[in-house]
């Protein structure tokens, strides 16, 4: 108890000359800003556990926004600086005067683990207060930088600091999550050179400090987290909407239905046609009529063109909690749909992204140049994402509408760019970071009809994607 009161009288002694320090240190403060800024989408409820003196919970521009602090002093300076956000003299280990009646959306730790006493404690404190949407950044100095940062100190570069910090590795932080009930769905590195320097500083911080092996060296890591959910009863307990694009499929409408299998409460049907000519549309009629009594259906046709363009009219008419798409051609079994419910309802994911690439194919399931494509762009994902990605171009995709209604709220970030749906989806989980989980599955030979992908034409459109979403997304 003494520490802490020590600990205490140090940050009010440091609260005088916070502004000042803030200002001196701003290269590197707005950088953190602009991390925070990408992760939370503005209008959200934000919770930052040691605010200081609140600069980094104003910048995110939350609909409500709460500090927290033990400094006395840094909370009167946060509350005359910024009077619309509110904040709260309380301890990181308790925060028994915190609201968690009103969910947050995101809770903010910014370079606050090296001060704490008990890591553990501070964030089971934080699991309490979370709901199952909510979402935890937690923002830390990289411990190779140890030794240059307490320089910095002693030659009045940076702030005083306590003589006994925490200097943790990447593995530590996951541990203690891990310990607290939260789980990584997200990590980053960033910023090599922590003063600015005209152009220097844009190229190693914009760039350089992305690159893989130099990134271990970046001053600031981050992660992103989420209570670790548990579902033990979930067979019964969403409504799902299954989505089939059809386009030139006209064989193998009659065998989906007959072939997807009753998912938790209710499953619905429906296919969006797009423009075939070979008899798909009628034939959707033919099979909606033998079979509405047995199934709940939606059929429709679309207006636009592209898969991407039927994925996001299906999805607008569902009325399921849970939205899976399946591709008409059947190469991914139907009967494998019950295997995504599963994963999504229990709560082991809240993106599920089917892998064609982990089992052994049937001899012509996917052509050797389509194959060397999927490969190219999962590694170029994975990089992206900094998260592993097998294959990104599997059709099959699942989500909650919950969070389909958050994508389409933020798809200006990126814009409605992709044609066929696949990168939307992917990239528009990620920004809201949501925990993806690749589910392998069988891959098979089709039965009817021919691809409607032209390898050479899509697969440059679809770098064309990547590299519009890698300034969005990793040079940020």
């Amino acid at each position: 108890m003494k520490e802490n009161n020590n600990l205490v009288k140090f940050f009010n002694e440091k609260a005088q000359n916070a502004d000042t320090w803030y200002s001196k240190n701003k290269y590197y403060n707005r950088d953190i800003e602009k991390l925070c800024k990408f992760l939370i989408p503005e209008n959200s409820s934000v919770l930052e556990i040691g605010c200081g003196i609140g600069n980094l919970l104003s910048c995110v521009k939350p609909k409500r926004g709460i500090g927290v602090d033990f400094s006395p002093d840094m909370i009167d300076i946060a509350r005359s600086l910024h009077p619309d956000l509110e904040f709260i003299i309380a301890d990181a280990h308790k925060l028994s005067t915190i609201n968690s009646k009103k969910p947050y959306d995101y809770i903010i730790l910014s370079n606050l683990i090296s001060y704490l006493d008990d890591i553990q404690t501070a964030l089971l404190e934080v699991r309490r207060i979370c709901n199952e949407n909510t979402r935890v950044i937690i923002t830390y100095h990289n411990y190779l930088w140890e030794p240059f940062l307490t320089l910095a100190g002693k030659i009045g570069q940076r702030s005083p600091q306590p003589i006994n910090l925490n200097w943790l590795s990447d593995g530590d932080i996951e541990n203690f999550l891990y310990l607290a009930g939260l789980e990584v769905v997200k990590k980053g590195k960033r910023f090599l050179i922590p003063k600015y320097i005209p152009i220097i500083g844009r190229l190693f911080n914009g760039y350089i400090d992305k690159l893989p092996i130099i990134r271990n060296l970046c001053l600031t890591s981050y992660v992103v987290a989420k209570p670790v959910i548990e579902r033990k009863s979930w067979d019964n307990k969403y409504r799902v909407s299954v989505l089939i694009p059809a386009m030139n499929e006209k064989g193998n409408i009659e065998d989906a239905v007959k072939r997807i299998p009753k998912l938790g409460k209710q499953t619905e049907i429906i296919f969006v046609e797009g423009g075939s000519k070979d008899g798909t549309w009628q034939e959707i009629e033919r099979v909606y009529s033998k079979f509405k009594n047995d199934y709940s259906m939606i059929i429709m046709q679309q207006d636009g063109r592209g898969k991407g363009d039927a994925v996001r009219k299906g999805f607008d008419a569902a009325t399921g909690d849970i939205l899976m798409i399946l591709d008409a051609d059947l190469t991914v079994m139907p009967e494998d749909l019950k295997k995504f419910y599963d994963v999504i309802a229990s709560g082991k994911g809240e993106f599920i992204n089917g892998s064609r690439l982990v089992y052994q194919m049937e001899d012509h399931a996917m052509r050797f140049l389509n194959l060397l494509g999927n490969k190219f762009f999962s590694m170029l994902f994975t990089w992206l994402l900094d998260q592993r990605f097998k294959d990104t171009l599997c059709g099959t995709k699942v989500l909650f509408k919950k969070d389909y209604e958050k994508l389409k709220e933020g798809r200006s970030y990126f814009g409605e760019f992709d044609p066929f749906g696949d990168f939307d989806l992917i990239f528009g989980a990620s920004k809201l970071n949501l925990k993806i989980i690749e589910l392998p599955i069988r891959y098979k030979e089709r039965t009817y009809g021919e691809t409607n992908i032209r390898r050479f034409k899509h697969g440059l459109l679809l770098l064309r994607m990547c590299l519009f979403a890698a300034r969005k997304i990793k040079f940020i």
